[in-house]
């Protein structure tokens, strides 16, 4: 146990089960077809490394940045894209992965910019998600675990840069982000 963490949500070893059954049901899902698999910089990339293992169709895999929070423990509501692909998606079958859906902004944003493209398909896979916090909707295919309200981190998920490395998903004391000016 993290000493600036309050408890732990979802252990290592739920993770691990959940990501090889949503590697199972993509693969099922995709048979036949390639898949170009899209991590959300920083926080999705321990998921989406452990997840294309579990894929048995041929994957692709790059790699998108974006920021709605900077050092924050809240959305700042708006998104900017950081990092863009290095890859067409043109006529490809796409899934953005994602670490948490909150507010559903950057997701929303996300999903409208690569369809934008003309892939074959946009579909969305997160770990997380937390639906009382959504302010947009969001088509979630493939969904990992619904949390409640509280500020999570571990297994990618971060706070100001801190917990990343993890090893499962743990509730963050509020002591450690409150009256930051946030």
């Amino acid at each position: 146990m993290h000493p600036d963490c309050e408890r732990i949500l979802i252990p290592e070893v739920e993770i691990r089960a959940k990501v090889v059954e949503l590697g199972r049901r993509i693969s099922k899902d995709y048979a036949g077809k390639e898949l170009l698999m899209i991590g959300i910089l920083k926080g999705a990339m321990i998921f989406l490394a452990d997840l294309v293992r579990e894929i048995s169709v041929p994957t692709r895999y790059d790699f998108m940045a974006v920021s709605s929070y900077g050092a924050s423990s809240k959305s700042s509501g708006k998104v900017r894209i950081l990092k863009d692909l290095a890859c067409g998606v043109e006529g490809r079958h796409i899934i953005i992965v994602e670490d948490i859906v909150d507010t559903g902004l950057t997701l929303n944003y996300l999903a409208e910019n690569l369809n934008s493209r003309d892939p074959a398909s946009v579909k969305i896979c997160t770990l997380l998600d937390k639906p009382s916090r959504r302010i947009k909707p969001v088509e979630i295919c493939y969904k990992g675990f619904v949390i409640p309200d509280e500020f999570v981190v571990g297994y990618g998920l971060d706070y100001s840069e801190r917990y990343r490395n993890l090893p499962c998903i743990m509730v963050l004391n509020p002591k450690v982000y409150m009256n930051k000016g946030e």
